[in-house]
């Protein structure tokens, strides 16, 4: 099965500082396979048997602390899981510079629509969207002051996400339909 491992917090404003090619070691360590990390931000594509995401990310987050002595949350997700996520992307939501378009991956605890109630979402300004997994969120960027979201940072539902453009949400799908072929 091909996974993906989205680290939260690593390589951020010089905190929580990993070095790719020794996260790869440490992801073969425990038997992952077909290790690809995918730019600095804690992206790992590997594929493993069939075993349970939740499983995968404590065996992954214990690997991390035992290698690095670092306490970082690993949200795994499979290729079906991201196709989902993907596939309810609009077309036309990009992240340039006119618009601002992320992915917040949501950790299992919170993974339900009603996750919503807990955003300030003003609808004239922000586009928000729940699909199993994630929060999907676009704005212009002229307006990236005025959302509702920009509160989000800081917040409970906050600390339990890990968030991508969709840029490089889409990046992580394409190389793991690679691995999968």
């Amino acid at each position: 099965m091909i996974y993906i491992a989205l680290l939260q917090g690593i390589n951020v404003g010089g905190n929580n500082k990993i070095d790719m090619k020794l996260l790869k070691q440490t992801f073969e360590k425990v038997e992952m396979n077909d290790v690809v990390t995918y730019i600095n931000t804690g992206n790992i594509i590997f594929s493993y048997k069939d075993t349970s995401k939740i499983e995968l990310s404590q065996i992954l987050e214990e690997a991390i602390h035992n290698d690095f002595g670092l306490q970082i949350k690993v949200v795994v997700r499979s290729i079906d899981d991201v196709r989902g996520i993907i596939h309810a992307i609009p077309d036309t939501w990009k992240n340039d510079k006119e618009m601002k378009s992320d992915v917040m991956f949501l950790w299992d605890e919170i993974d339900d629509e009603s996750v919503l109630k807990n955003l300030v979402i003003k609808p004239n300004i922000d586009t928000v969207k729940y699909v199993s997994g994630a929060i999907l969120w676009s704005v212009d960027k002229k307006h990236v002051t005025k959302s509702g979201m920009s509160k989000l940072i800081g917040s409970k539902v906050y600390k339990q996400v890990t968030v991508r453009n969709v840029n490089t949400a889409r990046k992580i799908y394409e190389l793991m339909q690679a691995q999968n072929s």
